[in-house]
């Protein structure tokens, strides 16, 4: 119920006929599209930006190294065209830091090891964070003396609360001390610094190729795929799998549930043998759309079926057209029917990649984008004090 209302862009919802469906697939034209597109947040970085020095300190490496770190800091000027910026990983030079970013990840982890007061010379018992737990939830709460530490950092001095996964799998994020940080950084739009898990931009020439593998239709030998890690019977996705699996078939790959293992060709390549993708995600928040969408299926030349927040969400980000929502649906087996539908009639597939004409895929560089992004937002932004409260 609900999937026959009008959407925020303007169109219908589909409707139960696969017939129907094919005719408004074919009403949605690219200037539509273009236009409900209009819609997405412009990027921070969108104008050039003042060209100051700035400071920032990486507080912890991510995941204390994994993915590649320790590593030397990015160079800003030559991978994002960002100059003017000064990455700090000694801690000595805390106080000469115009931002500090904290991992969240870590920063549960690593509750005693935190920035003293500033102004003292030596870090004492009463400065340091109390890490208490909460045996049923896990959760950390910032107690005591700790709140010393607010308010007496160096004056000026930002604290970045850096955090990219959503509200479900962030552990003791309840627990957090109000005004603790005065900035954050994250994956959703209302950021102080704000970066998507990738996006598209235009292509400076219209005869370039798209970025990623293109959907040559005579090499994709299946119709559905999906790359999961990390399989959990209690989630949304998972149950809708199940569901969407009775009607159609799904190739699953990954190291738990019922996957095999990603075939030595890589993850892109293997993608790229499929028409569509389950661009799954592990939970549904606001703007939480990640490399499983930008990476794992526009990269590879793949459609995606996403389950993640509601599709005026996506719209914000990508064009109405480029992707299929499993709430334009009734149920899984009306999606079903229309893949099947898509599958035997090639040009009404093509559609969905219309959006490759003029746009090519970005996706973020983690860390070294993030904490360059940082250095940018500190340029441009006003010297005016802020917290953030729960």
């Amino acid at each position: 119920p609900g999937y026959r209302r009008r959407t925020r862009c303007g169109g219908w919802r589909l409707p139960r006929s696969v017939s129907s469906l094919a005719a408004v697939g074919l009403l949605c034209t690219a200037l539509t599209t273009f236009i409900c597109w209009g819609q997405l947040p412009p990027l921070p970085w969108a104008s050039p930006a003042p060209q100051r020095l700035v400071g920032v300190l990486l507080w912890w490496e991510p995941f204390r190294g994994r993915g590649g770190y320790p590593k030397s800091p990015p160079d800003c000027s030559l991978r994002f065209n960002i100059s003017g910026c000064r990455l700090l990983t000694d801690r000595a030079a805390y106080g000469e830091a115009q931002a500090v970013l904290f991992h969240h990840r870590d920063l549960v982890k690593e509750l005693h090891d935190w920035p003293p007061p500033w102004g003292s010379r030596e870090r004492t018992d009463k400065a340091l964070v109390l890490r208490v737990f909460d045996d049923q939830e896990g959760a950390v709460t910032l107690t005591g003396k700790a709140l010393e530490t607010v308010g007496s950092r160096p004056p000026g001095q930002r604290w970045v609360w850096m955090n990219f996964e959503s509200p479900s799998h962030t552990p003791g994020l309840r627990g957090l001390a109000n005004d603790l940080f005065n900035w954050t950084l994250s994956y959703r739009t209302d950021s102080d610094v704000f970066v998507p898990y990738g996006f598209l931009y235009p292509r400076s020439d219209p005869t370039e190729q798209p970025s990623g593998l293109g959907p040559q239709l005579a090499r994709k030998r299946g119709l559905v795929a999906w790359v999961v890690s990390n399989w959990n019977e209690h989630q949304a996705r998972v149950r809708y799998y199940h569901q969407l699996s009775r009607h159609v078939s799904v190739d699953v790959f990954g190291r738990t549930g019922p996957g095999r293992p990603v075939p030595a060709i890589g993850l892109l390549h293997t993608v790229a043998r499929y028409k569509f993708y389950l661009a799954f995600e592990n939970s549904q928040h606001v703007d939480y759309i990640t490399e499983k969408l930008w990476r794992n299926a526009f990269l590879a030349g793949a459609v995606p079926v996403v389950l993640g927040p509601d599709r005026a969400n996506y719209e914000r980000f990508v064009p109405r057209g480029a992707f299929i929502h499993v709430d334009d649906f009734p149920n899984a087996a009306s999606l079903a029917a229309y893949l099947l539908f898509l599958d035997r009639n090639v040009a009404v597939y093509r559609r969905y990649f219309r959006w490759r004409r003029s746009f090519a895929v970005h996706i973020t560089s983690f860390w070294d984008e993030q904490w360059c992004r940082t250095c940018q937002a500190v340029q441009t932004s006003r010297d005016q004090p802020k917290s953030i409260h729960k």
